[in-house]
């Protein structure tokens, strides 16, 4: 019996997928700055052609492999909140478990380190927008919906928060030691949101 041939479809996404598992790798390690286009292509196992076609350059695979990191660290922080039944608990502990993922070397180099650079400030803070402001909207939602949060505009509580967990993603992934500034930066931040929280 001959293969079923795939649809155009079915390559594309086939193509885009290789794509983006090499360069994911070769960005952890050794950096974006340092793997040319063509051992990207070459680890993927298609065409420079394809690259372009797909993703317009390799900016724009960085792009890809950014969404795909953010998506998958949002979707394991909703995972773990849904694990903890009180709100403020959950939210604490996503807080906690999302520096934990600042201590991963794939998420350091590129969410903390490269996409600064290669995106630039405002497209990183918009990635950062997109994807953590919803989370904490979420949280701080459900705490205001049993009664405990302060009074305040939820939206602009979501952004001050957003940006001190923000700054404490770069504190960890540029100490010299990433572990005890992961401690130093949770405490911190509890003690920060706990005035969120009416006794």
């Amino acid at each position: 019996m001959p293969t079923p041939r795939r649809s155009q479809t079915e390559r594309s996404r086939s193509t885009q997928t290789a794509l983006i598992t090499a360069a994911r790798k070769l960005f952890a390690d050794p950096g974006y700055a340092a793997v040319p286009a063509d051992e990207i292509v070459r680890a993927a196992g298609v065409t420079r052609g394809a690259l372009y076609h797909h993703f317009g350059d390799k900016q724009g695979l960085f792009r890809a492999v950014i969404e795909q990191i953010e998506t998958e660290i949002t979707e394991e922080l909703k995972a773990f909140a849904r694990s903890v039944d009180d709100p403020w608990s959950a939210a604490i502990g996503a807080l906690g478990h999302f520096l934990d993922l600042c201590l991963r070397p794939e998420v350091v180099r590129i969410s903390l380190t490269d996409a600064i650079s290669v995106l630039g400030w405002p497209e990183w803070r918009e990635l950062e927008n997109r994807y953590g402001l919803g989370l904490i909207t979420e949280f701080l939602e459900s705490v205001a919906a049993e009664g405990r949060l302060i009074d305040g505009p939820i939206p602009e509580l979501a952004q001050l928060v957003l940006s001190a967990c923000a700054e404490a993603a770069l504190m960890i992934a540029h100490a010299e030691d990433p572990e005890a500034a992961k401690e130093k930066s949770l405490a911190a931040l509890v003690a920060l949101l706990s005035g969120l929280v009416k006794t």
